[in-house]
């Protein structure tokens, strides 16, 4: 792990509904630090891309469509425009459709300089599945946040339903499985542990030890600063 910037980041990458999103919210919450949802960018690229009736195999359009998101994060809520999204991106057309645009090397590029802006002072905590690995290299901390399938699935199930969304579990774990496959197989940015990652699996631990321990690593961080 190392850091030649002088603005602090932590970085938390991880499958779909690993909880890196609610862990990484919880710690930037007890470090005051500014946090990023970059799959959110990717989920509000996504879903401009339907309402615009973008065709998903037309990268060039698509990356436009990225280049000139207008986005801004108030808390846990997430705008586009003058429109609060922040339900309306958790809908499972809008997570497929941007785990499928996700692994267009353009419409990447061109959400890299919206998630650079972020770092600034105090710190970051960022969470995604390229933060440690493209994103932010020289992060702080890096960490690899993942659970099984199942307890993802579960995860998953009860954010949509507590949500207000129809959820079948089956097609859930189906979902995840492509996902994953996806994820991990893309030929720009794949999932996959930064170098020097510390992994953490959480199937069987609360958010809230989660949330603790990657604190302590952090903690261990600064000491050998």
């Amino acid at each position: 792990m190392t850091q030649n910037h002088p603005i602090p980041v932590i970085a938390i990458d991880g499958p779909t509904a690993s909880g890196k999103g609610t862990v990484a919210q919880r710690v930037a919450e007890q470090l005051g630090f500014h946090y990023l949802d970059s799959g959110a960018l990717y989920r509000l690229t996504a879903l401009s891309a339907l309402r615009h009736e973008v065709p998903l195999n037309d990268e060039h359009a698509l990356s436009k469509l990225a280049e000139k998101l207008p986005c801004r994060f108030t808390g846990d809520q997430v705008w586009l425009a003058n429109e609060n999204v922040t339900n309306a991106i958790r809908a499972e057309e809008v997570g497929n459709t941007a785990s499928k645009i996700a692994a267009l090397p353009y419409v990447r590029r061109a959400l890299v300089g919206l998630q650079l802006g972020f770092r600034q002072a105090p710190g970051l905590v960022a969470d995604g599945r390229d933060m440690g690995t493209v994103i932010f290299p020289n992060a702080s901390l890096k960490v690899f946040l993942t659970a099984s399938v199942e307890a993802r699935a579960e995860r998953r199930y009860k954010q949509l339903i507590g949500k207000g969304f129809a959820a079948n579990m089956a097609n859930l774990l189906k979902d995840l499985r492509e996902r994953d496959e996806r994820d991990s197989q893309r030929a720009v940015a794949p999932l996959k542990p930064a170098e020097g990652a510390h992994i953490l699996e959480t199937s069987r631990m609360t958010a809230d030890e989660a949330v603790e321990q990657v604190l302590k690593w952090y903690a261990a961080v600064k000491r050998h600063a």
